[in-house]
């Protein structure tokens, strides 16, 4: 046994185990009881010790005792209890054993000067004595434990702040690190002038050589205009008539301690809990916060995060999104989020005013699974398994209005999964806020295009009024998923600024291509699908009813002229291929950020010829007329960038002459009169022509009292003598 319990704990640990279980063995087996340990010096105001052994019966006591002067023992323990600066308790925690607890009564504080309250510690030394706790039956003692405490008293600084609170100050009048060179606590640093730490006898013997500059404390030195700072060497003779004497604290230099223009001075930060109105409205909803059900717990639906799907994810307001979730089946699912029930999501939802809303789940049944399920799986056998409403769709609409929700509806699609071995299973959810009927739309820029944001894109819709406006849309490109057929295939926006290109498969059997007029007419359906819109925006913020804030897009119609030879098991000129360019530029400079705007978007279509390839050993397709083979249908999207105009070459004469070049010359004299001129919008208009017209009076002025005007008028006078 005793190699089993060392081998369980750590040496030091099982030594002390088997000791207590060993004092506990002894204690019942002998009926006695005994204090473990039985010895304890206390260096804290807590003491923790047990008793050991049959104590139905036994009573604690506590004493303070001395020992002999002479003999240096200690009388033997008493059953005689007495009032102690302790608080006895004791605890049974079981059938033989009681935890015994000493709690001094006592404030460890050191007592202050001339200090009249009694609860205090008059010396460091706090408490010094020794204590014997006895257990008796009756008044006959059967055990004993001394206890030998020595507790000093707690050091508090005088000037502690409440709570241990850093007041810190305002860094716009007052800087936060006043003295950087007071390095030392408590100490004094050497040549550091600012240090609070050093007496007058230390500042004495370095204050000629104190450190200069921020690090030596000067953090706002005096201002250069300062009547203090004149000195005989530098000042010119008009410094004191134009010197300013201010306070050291209206300094420029505090400005650099913190980021802004002009402000206000307001109360400093109060530590105090704000008192809230009970009339504000609870858990308001901003862009981006969170939504939460009616018992404070996210409202979630399955999302994608990292590249995987997690089922409990929470939903922000105003945040859109749309995903799907892929999920290999190889059995009938049995929970949340693929096997629920419309209870399930019929939970009341805070509405960000003060009250709840709750969700209405509406019910719809899929039985064309060919957008959620991908892959082969056997027809219904007896061997096969049918999963019955299992949930393929989750489309939440969130009805909003100020920072406030006022529904949410939520269309469940479910649908009958057949499974024969394992089925791929592409599960969607999705949630969009609507502002009454009308969903958010989100501009890609302002103004110009942001890379990486979705191109706007329009159709024409006429009002009532007979006045036209733009509805939006988006251009796509081909997004094939799990077979990467066309029919199965997806569509993604075009992102501007990024180049791509995408497509999917078609399968085609030679009776096809004994019909080519049909086949190239559903390809050039199947392309044209991509781009239903007429209009593309010029820039990122477009107006839906300005349409000089739209272009039109430009169609490249197949030439008819084409001469299209068809052959057995072939047909020529397919618009396989779906080009889209688009040509962007440079219109303007927003805070160092180029702002582009789309000048012109073509659309082409590539054409190539589909013929049946019998070769490989593969001659079914060209057997069989309905055997069908996979040719590829691509899109992409291509973005050209036009130069700036720069505007004619320059001549030998405006590259050498540089005198007028206001970009190479500090001095601008075509810019003269730029002050007066609307394109000066330092300040109103008719404050720089006063001022303008003012300096022309002075010069005129200048000129009539000057020495040119005066030479003028003596030749005058001389010639009409």
């Amino acid at each position: 046994m005793a190699n089993v319990v060392h081998e369980l704990l750590p040496s030091s640990y099982s030594r002390h185990f088997i000791c207590f279980l060993l004092f506990v063995y002894l204690a019942d087996t002998q009926n006695t009881v005994v204090f473990q340990p039985s010895y304890l010096t206390a260096t804290g105001p807590t003491v923790t010790t047990f008793l050991l052994g049959n104590t139905s019966d036994i009573s604690l006591n506590l004493r303070t005792v001395f020992p002999s002067n002479k003999t240096g023992s200690i009388d033997p323990h008493l059953c005689d209890a007495e009032v102690t600066q302790w608080v006895l308790t004791q605890e049974q925690v079981g059938k033989t054993a009681v935890r015994v607890q000493l709690q001094l009564d006592k404030n460890l504080r050191l007592c202050g000067d001339n200090e009249t309250d009694t609860d205090c510690c008059p010396k460091p030394l706090c408490v010094l004595e020794t204590l014997q706790v006895s257990a008796c039956v009756g008044s006959t003692a059967q055990a004993s434990l001394l206890i030998q405490a020595k507790i000093y008293a707690l050091l508090v600084p005088a000037n502690a702040g409440s709570d241990n609170k850093t007041v810190i100050p305002n860094q716009v009048y007052q800087p936060l690190g006043p003295c950087p060179c007071d390095l030392t606590l408590r100490k004094c640093d050497v040549c550091c002038c600012c240090d609070k730490d050093c007496s007058t006898e230390d500042l004495t013997l370095f204050e000629s050589h104190c450190l200069p500059g921020p690090f030596g404390g000067q953090v706002s030195p005096a201002a250069d205009y300062q009547c203090s700072v004149q000195t005989s060497e530098n000042s010119p003779d008009w410094f004191p008539f134009l010197c300013v004497t201010s306070p050291p604290e209206n300094n420029p230099y505090l400005g650099l301690f913190y980021q802004g223009n002009t402000i206000t001075p307001k109360p400093g930060p109060s530590f105090q809990s704000p008192v809230l109105s009970s009339s504000s409205p609870i858990n308001v909803y901003r862009q981006g916060s969170p939504i939460f059900t009616l018992n404070d717990q996210y409202f979630t639906i399955p999302q994608r995060a990292l590249g995987h799907c997690l089922k409990n994810a929470p939903v922000a307001f105003l945040k859109d999104f749309k995903v799907k979730c892929v999920t290999l089946l190889q059995s009938c699912p049995t929970g949340s989020p693929l096997q629920t029930l419309p209870t399930d999501f019929r939970i009341q939802v805070k509405n960000g005013q003060g009250g709840d809303v709750a969700v209405d789940v509406i019910d719809e049944v899929a039985f064309d699974l060919s957008q959620f399920i991908s892959g082969t799986y056997a027809v219904v056998s007896s061997e096969a398994k049918v999963c019955e409403n299992v949930t393929l769709a989750l489309d939440y609409k969130f009805y909003w209005k100020g920072n406030g929700i006022t529904s949410i509806k939520l269309t469940r699609t479910v649908g009958t999964v057949t499974l024969n071995d394992s089925v791929v299973l592409t599960t969607r959810y999705s949630a969009v806020f609507l502002n009454g009927e009308f969903m958010g739309e989100p501009n890609s820029g302002n103004p110009g295009y942001q890379v990486g944001r979705p191109v706007i894109a329009g159709t024409v819709d006429t009002l009532e009024n007979n006045t036209s406006s733009i509805d939006r849309t988006s251009i796509h490109l081909w997004e094939p998923v799990s077979d990467g057929l066309c029919s199965t295939a997806e569509k993604k926006p075009i992102l501007f600024g990024e180049n791509s290109t995408s497509g999917c498969l078609l399968p085609v059997s030679q009776q096809n291509l004994t019909q080519c007029n049909l086949l190239r007419e559903a390809v050039t359906s199947l392309q044209a699908a991509l781009i239903t819109a007429t209009y593309i925006a010029k820039s990122g913020n477009p107006d839906a009813l300005t349409m000089a804030d739209w272009v039109n897009i430009k169609f490249v119609t197949m030439n008819s002229s084409t001469i299209m030879e068809n052959t057995t098991g072939s047909c020529t000129v397919i618009p396989s291929h779906l080009q889209i360019h688009v040509w962007s530029l440079i219109t303007d400079m927003i805070d160092g950020k180029p702002q582009r705007d789309i000048r012109t978007v073509q659309v082409s279509y590539g054409l190539s010829t589909w013929a049946l390839a019998c070769g490989g050993g593969d001659v079914s397709p060209c057997v069989d007329p309905m055997e069908t083979q996979l040719f590829p249908l691509t899109s992409s999207v291509t973005f050209i960038d036009i130069p700036i105009n720069t505007g004619p070459p320059k001549t030998r004469f405006q590259i050498n002459f540089t005198e007028y070049d206001c970009n190479r010359n500090d001095v601008c004299w075509p810019e003269l009169a730029f002050p007066i001129t609307k394109y000066y919008t330092g300040e109103p208009y008719c404050q720089s022509l006063a001022k303008g017209l003012i300096l022309v009076f002075f010069f005129i002025t200048a000129s009539v009292l000057g020495n040119p005007w005066r030479q003028i008028r003596q030749a005058w006078n001389s010639a009409s003598l």
